[in-house]
């Protein structure tokens, strides 16, 4: 789901509620957004808590109740307790936060979920932090306190931290828990990072997004205690942390492109060229040109990764799902149709001759049986080189038809 107006697939109304700002009155500071689906048993306490935090910080905000369908009366509860209900019909937790974002009328939001296990007395520390000039602040329950059956112990110990992990590996995102539901923000910062997921992996594309943007990061402790539900969570374990490791990877595709190839391509460079000169043994295992036709494989497979790396960011910029690399913009001054034709060419000729050169040994032979482990010696690089070079020829046609768009 974008962050721009609502659409009429994307339908999001606010239901009027006694005791409103009115649009002629001043803006709150604060919106507390929680999105809601059938959370009837903890909606009420969630409200109440965070009226109560308002109140003693002293601080001008609304709530915000963000219904994605509910039919168990969240509506009315929340309508009771004093919050907006905002109704959204794209379903997904991306989908009713994002409706609840862009209704919001504060310039600090805070997110929460409903289901009490977040304390809304903790607003205060975001608050501080917002007020600092921080675009973002993160909650982080690892240092905060996990009390007792809040978290199940494959995510506690496995899942969240692997994947906050491989966040700030990826990014260098300063965030220690990616996926933790209480966080602030601006909202102007949050409508520039254009945010397009509509289920859980929108925790995860807000972090990289602001990230990506430079965006001032700021953590703060949190507390998770067991959620009030007396029902199973909307979470669904296995499915959610997929869609969250595939949302990094696809962010990022030096690790999910460039890196893996570049260590094949070099790998099989070291392993082609140690056996060009014959065959190698390690003790009593022998490696001949058998090896040598896996290693040319990887440097073919490797060069295709690498390639699809430079076009997977060039189209992710362009489409502005990735900000501007100036790294990219330096390599195309570097880098051109004409010097990649050349290049393309140069390999596509070598490829030749050393095919040529193999017909003449087989010339030699009167076209008859050949050994092998000579001629494949031959062979293979020169195929490798033919087949590296026609990619270089075509990639750099299409890299040419990418920038002349994202121009």
């Amino acid at each position: 789901m974008t962050s721009g107006p609502p659409t009429d697939t994307e339908t999001v109304s606010a239901v009027a509620i006694p005791g409103e700002l009115d649009c002629g009155k001043q803006p709150p500071e604060l919106s507390v957004v929680m999105p809601c689906l059938n959370e009837a048993e903890t909606l009420e306490i969630c409200i109440a808590k965070t009226r109560r935090a308002l109140d003693e910080l002293n601080i001008s905000g609304e709530i915000i109740v963000a219904d994605n369908g509910s039919t168990d009366g969240s509506q009315g509860i929340a309508a009771r307790m004093g919050a907006r209900v905002v109704n959204v019909e794209a379903r997904g937790y991306g989908s009713a936060l994002m409706g609840g974002i862009t209704a919001a009328r504060g310039q600090f939001i805070v997110m929460g979920d409903a289901d009490d296990s977040y304390d809304f007395g903790e607003l205060g520390p975001f608050v501080e932090k917002l007020r600092a000039g921080y675009d973002l602040v993160m909650g982080n329950r690892f240092t905060g306190g996990i009390t007792p059956g809040a978290m199940p112990a494959l995510n506690r110990y496995l899942g969240n931290p692997v994947l906050s992990t491989v966040g700030r590996l990826f990014f260098h995102s300063p965030a220690g828990d990616f996926h933790c539901g209480l966080r602030g923000f601006r909202k102007a910062a949050v409508m520039k990072m254009d945010l397009r997921t509509t289920g859980m992996e929108f925790a995860s594309e807000m972090v990289v997004k602001a990230t990506l943007q430079k965006m001032r990061i700021a953590e703060v402790p949190v507390t998770l205690s067991p959620d009030g539900r007396s029902r199973p969570p909307h979470l669904r374990r296995w499915r959610d942390g997929w869609r969250h490791l595939r949302f990094l990877l696809l962010y990022s595709p030096q690790w999910l492109f460039f890196y893996p190839g570049l260590l094949m391509v070099l790998g099989g460079l070291i392993a082609g060229t140690w056996l060009l000169s014959g065959p190698i043994y390690i003790g009593r295992v022998g490696f001949d040109v058998q090896t040598l036709l896996y290693a040319a494989v990887a440097v073919v497979i490797g060069f295709q990764a690498m390639i699809f790396a430079l076009f997977t960011k060039v189209f992710a910029i362009s489409e502005g799902l990735l900000p501007d690399d100036p790294r990219i913009s330096k390599l195309f001054r570097t880098i051109n149709l004409e010097r990649g034709i050349v290049t393309g060419i140069s390999l596509v000729l070598a490829g030749l001759c050393g095919s040529v050169y193999a017909v003449r040994l087989w010339d030699e032979r009167a076209f008859g049986s050949l050994d092998p482990s000579i001629t494949l010696r031959i062979i293979i690089p020169s195929v490798t080189a033919l087949i590296v070079g026609f990619q270089i020829i075509l990639s750099s046609f299409f890299l040419s038809v990418l920038v002349l768009k994202r121009k």
